[in-house]
């Protein structure tokens, strides 16, 4: 059984995820609007990432003995200046994502609660990957400047992003 402690911050990390999932649908949304597809597949990938991610805290809750909470999802920002700027709110997004969860660690290490520290370092793992695959374009796209042939080299290589559910999650 999760203490009410662990079972709070795991809801409210539920919320942060969807809030993630709903963030990335409309940076998706603005990308799409401006024909950039490829890009704005890598960010419908990220919504399908961040679903997936919902529904394995969701899950872990259930599995624990806990109740799901759902609290009211904030609306993401829906105008944007550039692909730069949305990159760069991107890897500011999952440093804070990344924050998040190692609060929850430390909590769950604090409460000695080693089945929910098994569970979360899969999730701390998962953040390095993603600020690191942000840092990467966020890096591109300055080499490279936000318009011209570079940016439709970079809209392109994106639209080969695909989502595989991890089997080992």
């Amino acid at each position: 059984m999760l203490s009410q402690k662990l079972q709070d911050a795991i809801n409210e990390q539920i919320n942060f995820e969807l809030y993630s999932e709903y963030t990335y649908l409309s940076m998706a949304a603005y990308f799409q609007g401006n024909d950039l597809d490829g890009i704005a597949n890598f960010f419908n990938v990220q919504t399908q990432e961040e679903h997936f991610h919902t529904m394995k805290f969701y899950n872990y809750i259930l599995e624990r003995g806990g109740k799901i909470v759902l609290k009211p999802i904030a609306g993401p920002e829906v105008e944007f200046k550039s692909a730069l700027e949305v990159f760069e709110k991107t890897l500011a997004h999952e440093k804070e994502v990344t924050r998040r969860i190692n609060e929850i660690m430390d909590l769950a290490k604090k409460e000695n609660d080693h089945a929910t520290v098994s569970f979360l370092q899969w999730f701390i793992d998962e953040q390095v990957e993603e600020e690191a695959t942000v840092s990467k374009i966020l890096g591109k796209l300055k080499y490279i400047g936000e318009h011209g042939p570079g940016l439709l080299m970079l809209d392109q290589e994106l639209s080969a992003r695909v989502f595989t559910p991890p089997t080992n999650a």
